[in-house]
C-alpha cells in the first residue's frame, strides 16, 4: 500500500477487493523492515506520549478516515430500521433465561423492579450514545467517541474489550441456539453436540450447529445493511407476536397471592444484585450507534431509533417478568426453564414450544444485528490502523465490510465450536458497563472542555467536579460491595459527594460546546447519573470479572505498545498529510456524514 493510503487518501485507480499482501496488512513505514521496526521500538516513549495526549476530531472520524475503506458504506436506514435493529439486538434469550434465575434466587416477586433499575441505567446510556452518534456519525460508535474526547489509549482499551465481548457473546449465543433447538424438538440440551472424550471437560462437546448458525447470520450481514435490516424487521414482528402471547397468557393466569407474603424476600440488596445480572438482557443497543454512518439522517434517526427502542424494551421486560411471578410463586420457579415450567403448571404444556421459538428468534436476531454492528466497530478500528487496515475495506458491490465480518465470525465460530456455556459464562461482560461509563464521561468532556478554547481556570473547575463525580460513584460501588453495605451513613456521604460534584458542574463550569442537532437532556445530571449507575452495577459483579478484565486489558496494552502505537503514529504523522479539519468537516457536510449546525 502506498504512503497515500497511510495518509488516508484514496489510492489511484481501482484496486481489486479480493487481495492479500503484506502491504495491505502492514503499510506503515515502521513495519517495512526489521531495522525500521527496531527504530520504532526505540521511539516507543515519545510516540506513546504523542498518542495518549493527542485527540481525534469528528471531522476525521466521520470524514477523513472513510477513505481507508476505499468504498463507502451505503446510507440506506431510517429511524424505524434502527428501532427494529435495537429491538432485535437486545431482545434475545436473556429475558427467557435470566428472569427465572434472578426471581428465584435474588429478587423474588420484585424482579420487575430489577428490570426497571437495569433499564433505567441502559436508557441513560442510550441518551448519551444518541447525542454522540449525531455529533460523530461514524461506524466506530463508542470507539470513535472516546478517540475524539478521551484519546487513543482509552479508545483502544474500549476497542479491545468490544471485540472480546463480540467474539465471546456471539459464541455464547451460538451455543445457546443449539440448546434451544434441542429443547424445541424434545431432546436433551447436549443431544445435538458431538462428544469428544479426548478433550478436556468444558471443551469436549463440539457444536457444529453453532458454527453453521454463526456463519449463516454473518453471510446475511455481508449481503447488505438494507437486506439485513429488512430480515431483522420481519423477525422482530414475529418476536413481538411471541412476546404478546407470553404477556396475554401470563396475565390471564395471574394470581396476586403469588406476590405475597413478601414482595422483597431478599431485600433491596437482592433487587440490585438481580439488576446487575439482568442488565445483560439490555446489552446490544450500542450496535445501533455503529449504524449511524449508514443512516439517512443521523441527527434525527439515531436518537429516535435508540431511545424509542430502549423505552419499549424496558416496558416489555418489566411486564414479562411481572407475568412470570404472577403465574407462579417465586420459590417454585424453575431457574433454567422458568416460562416453560410456569406455563406447564398453568395447564399449557404446549406453550414451551412458543417460548423456545421466541428464544431462538431472539438469539438469531441478536447474532444478525451483532454481526452488523461488530463488523462496523472493527472497520473503524482498522481505519485508524490500530489493527491492520485490511479489515477496513468495504466491498464495492455490497457496501459492507466483508473482511471485518469474516474476522469476527471466525473468532466466534472457533470459540463456539469447543467452549461450553459454563466456560463462556465465566467471562463476564464487565467491560460493557465500563465502556458505557466511559461514554458518559466522554459526553461530559465534550460539553465542558474544548482544547484551545476552554480557559485553564475553567478546565481546572471542570476536572475537579468531574473527578468528584467519578470518585464518589466508585466509592458508592465499593461501599455497597463491602461489609458495611447494610449501614446507611456511607450511602448518604457518597450520594452527597456525587450530588455536590454534579451541582458544581451545573453551577460553576460553563458549557463550552452546544450540540449541533440533538442534545441529551438534563445536562450534566443525566450523564453523571449514567456514570454512577454503570459503576454501581460494576460493583455488584464478582472478583472473577475484575480478574478477567485486568488480564485482558494487560494483554491489550502489550499489543498496543508493540504494534498499535507505531501504526497509528505513522498514520497520523505521515509526511505530506495536508487535509485540514476544516476541509474534512466541509467534505463531511457535503456527503451528509456530519450534520451541519
Amino acid at each position: 500500500m502506498t504512503s497515500a493510503a497511510v495518509r488516508g487518501e484514496p489510492a489511484a485507480g481501482h484496486r481489486r477487493y479480493w487481495r492479500w499482501s503484506k502491504a495491505d496488512f502492514f503499510p506503515e513505514p515502521s513495519f517495512q523492515s526489521w531495522r525500521a521496526y527496531g527504530g520504532a521500538l526505540l521511539s516507543t516513549g515519545p510516540r506513546l506520549r504523542d498518542r495518549v495526549t493527542s485527540r481525534s476530531s469528528e471531522a476525521v472520524e466521520a470524514g477523513t478516515l472513510l477513505a481507508q475503506s476505499e468504498n463507502p458504506l451505503r446510507r440506506c436506514l431510517s429511524w424505524v430500521d434502527l428501532a427494529f435493529l435495537g429491538f432485535g439486538s437486545v431482545v434475545g434469550s436473556g429475558v427467557f433465561v435470566l428472569t427465572g434465575q434472578e426471581a428465584r434466587f435474588d429478587a423474588g416477586p420484585a424482579i420487575p423492579l430489577a428490570y426497571a433499575a437495569a433499564g433505567f441505567s441502559a436508557l441513560l446510556s442510550s441518551f448519551c450514545y444518541a447525542e454522540l452518534a449525531t455529533e460523530i456519525p461514524s461506524a466506530g460508535g463508542s470507539f470513535s467517541y472516546l478517540r475524539v474526547e478521551l484519546g487513543d489509549l482509552a479508545a483502544f482499551i474500549a476497542a479491545g474489550n468490544i471485540l472480546l465481548e463480540a467474539v465471546v457473546g456471539a459464541a455464547g449465543l451460538g451455543r445457546s441456539w443449539t440448546s434451544y433447538l434441542a429443547a424445541l424438538i424434545g431432546r436433551d440440551s447436549d443431544a445435538l453436540r458431538i462428544h469428544v472424550p479426548a478433550l478436556a471437560d468444558g471443551f469436549n462437546l463440539l457444536d457444529p450447529i453453532a458454527v453453521v448458525v454463526l456463519c449463516t447470520t454473518s453471510a446475511l450481514a455481508v449481503s447488505g445493511a438494507r437486506l439485513t435490516s429488512t430480515i431483522n424487521s420481519v423477525a422482530s414482528v414475529v418476536g413481538i407476536a411471541i412476546v404478546a402471547f407470553v404477556l396475554a397468557a401470563g396475565f390471564s393466569h395471574f394470581e396476586p397471592a403469588n406476590l405475597a407474603p413478601s414482595f422483597f424476600p431478599f431485600g433491596a440488596a437482592g433487587v440490585f444484585r438481580a439488576a446487575a445480572v439482568v442488565y445483560w438482557s439490555y446489552t446490544g443497543f450500542d450496535m445501533v450507534a455503529t449504524m449511524a454512518e449508514e443512516t439517512k439522517n443521523p441527527g434525527r434517526d439515531v436518537p429516535l431509533g435508540l431511545i424509542s427502542s430502549m423505552s419499549a424494551i424496558t416496558l416489555v421486560y418489566c411486564a414479562m417478568s411481572l407475568a412470570l411471578v404472577g403465574m407462579q410463586r417465586y420459590s417454585d420457579i424453575d431457574a433454567n426453564a422458568a416460562y416453560s415450567v410456569a406455563f406447564a403448571a398453568a395447564g399449557m404444556k404446549w406453550a414451551r414450544y412458543i417460548v423456545a421459538l421466541g428464544a431462538l428468534k431472539g438469539m438469531t436476531s441478536g447474532l444478525l444485528v451483532g454481526a452488523l454492528g461488530q463488523a462496523r466497530y472493527t472497520t473503524q478500528i482498522a481505519r485508524t490502523h490500530m489493527i491492520p487496515p485490511y479489515f477496513a475495506l468495504v466491498h464495492p458491490r455490497t457496501g459492507t465490510p466483508i473482511y471485518a465480518t469474516i474476522a469476527v465470525t471466525l473468532g466466534a465460530a472457533c470459540v463456539a465450536l469447543f467452549s461450553s456455556l459454563d466456560v463462556l459464562a465465566s467471562v463476564s461482560s464487565i467491560s460493557t458497563l465500563f465502556i458505557f461509563a466511559l461514554v458518559a464521561v466522554a459526553l461530559l468532556v465534550r460539553r465542558y472542555y474544548v482544547a484551545g478554547t476552554t480557559s485553564p481556570a475553567q478546565a481546572r473547575t471542570f476536572l475537579a467536579f468531574l473527578a468528584l463525580i467519578v470518585l464518589s460513584s466508585i466509592g458508592m460501588s465499593v461501599y455497597y460491595s463491602s461489609g458495611y453495605a447494610a449501614r446507611w451513613p456511607g450511602y448518604v456521604v457518597f450520594g452527597a459527594l456525587w450530588a455536590a460534584g454534579t451541582a458544581g458542574l451545573a453551577l460553576f463550569a460553563k458549557q463550552q460546546r452546544a450540540p449541533k442537532v440533538y442534545g441529551a437532556p438534563l445536562m450534566p445530571w443525566l450523564p453523571a447519573m449514567s456514570v454512577a449507575t454503570n459503576l454501581f452495577l460494576m460493583g455488584s459483579l464478582g472478583s472473577l470479572a475484575y480478574m478477567r478484565f485486568g488480564i485482558c486489558t494487560a494483554a491489550m496494552l502489550v499489543y498496543y505498545v508493540l504494534f498499535g502505537v507505531h501504526a497509528t503514529y505513522d498514520m497520523v504523522h505521515a509526511e505530506g498529510q495536508t487535509t485540514s479539519a476544516a476541509d474534512a468537516a466541509t467534505d463531511g457536510v457535503e456527503q451528509r456524514k456530519i450534520m451541519p449546525v
